[in-house]
Order: C-alpha cells, then sequence, then structure tokens
C-alpha cells in the first residue's frame, strides 16, 4: 500500500499549470474527502506540500523564459511567464512563503531570454515577443531590474498592444 501523503506530494509536485488548485486538492483529499485518508495534517506535513507547489510554481516560471525552449511546441512565452509570476506571488502571500529567492533567478532567466531575442532579431531572424513592451517593462520592474537592462532591441520584437488590464497586473487568462 502506497502512502497518501506521498502521492498527493508527488501529484502537487508534478501537477501541471495550476500548482495552487492541486495543492488545495492534496489538502481537502487528505483531510477531509470521504474517500481519502482523513489525516490530520501535522504543519510539518503542509509545509512540505506547500514547498511542492513552490518548487512546481519555479518550473514553469523558467521553463517559458528558457531560450532554448522557444521553438518547442510547449513554448508559451514570456506572457504566461508574467501570469505565472502573478499567480506564484499571491500563493506566496496567501501561504506565507518568502519569494525573493526566485524572484532573482527569474530576473537572470527573463534577462537571458532577452539576450537571445535580441541576438536572434540583430541577426534577422528571430522570435516574436508575446507581449506588449509596456507589459515586459512593467515584468522587469516586479523582478528589481532596471528597464536599461532590457536590450532597444527588444521594443521592435514585441507585440503592439498591450491589454490594459495586463499591464496594471491582472491576470486574467488570454493564452
Amino acid at each position: 500500500m502506497t502512502d497518501p501523503l506521498e502521492d498527493e506530494w508527488y501529484a502537487v509536485r508534478y501537477s501541471g499549470e495550476l500548482p495552487e488548485v492541486a495543492l488545495h486538492s492534496a489538502f481537502y483529499y487528505l483531510g477531509e474527502d470521504e474517500s481519502g485518508p482523513r489525516l490530520t495534517l501535522t504543519r510539518e506535513q503542509c509545509r512540505r506540500l506547500i514547498e511542492a507547489a513552490a518548487e512546481r510554481f519555479r518550473e514553469i516560471i523558467l521553463r517559458d523564459l528558457l531560450p532554448a525552449n522557444r521553438s518547442s511546441p510547449g513554448y508559451r512565452g514570456v506572457r504566461r511567464a508574467m501570469i505565472n509570476w502573478h499567480r506564484y506571488r499571491q500563493f506566496c502571500r496567501r501561504q506565507q512563503v518568502d519569494y525573493p529567492a526566485l524572484r532573482g533567478q527569474v530576473a537572470a532567466q527573463l534577462l537571458s531570454l532577452l539576450a537571445a531575442h535580441s541576438a536572434d532579431g540583430k541577426q534577422g531572424h528571430g522570435f516574436d515577443i508575446n507581449c506588449s513592451f509596456a507589459e515586459l517593462s512593467v515584468f522587469v520592474r516586479q523582478l528589481g531590474l532596471p528597464l536599461s537592462a532590457v536590450p532597444p532591441e527588444i521594443a521592435p520584437l514585441c507585440h503592439r498592444e498591450a491589454q490594459a488590464a495586463d499591464v496594471q497586473g491582472d491576470t486574467t487568462e488570454r493564452c
């Protein structure tokens, strides 16, 4: 027989695009669901599940900023990374998780992606960036980077129109 807590940890850690939903499903199944084990989770057990969700967030945000993924069918781009970053920050507030360490990783990965876009653009071929420059600027600032860190070749690669709500941080799904 398998350990239900381990099974749920695995389900949260490898949950797909919505780790916080998987986390709450695990909490429900483990503690309240009539067909579940009806456990009273310790603080440490809860923390372990929360950390699994945080790690999944990290993975999906960085995946969409990895230059090597731009030509893969599953690549969703900067817009999806921005949406997931916003979700992650909300998750951290709700779960009392510290997120500055990931902010540094995301900032570094974004700069790497922008450098790859810039280099491709200079060679006359490249990928477009699936958000407006205004949206990208907001994301850059949220990550604690100066706008001067964005290569000048990036603006023409961005989509022209911004969704006004996106610039203000709304994460309404449009992808």
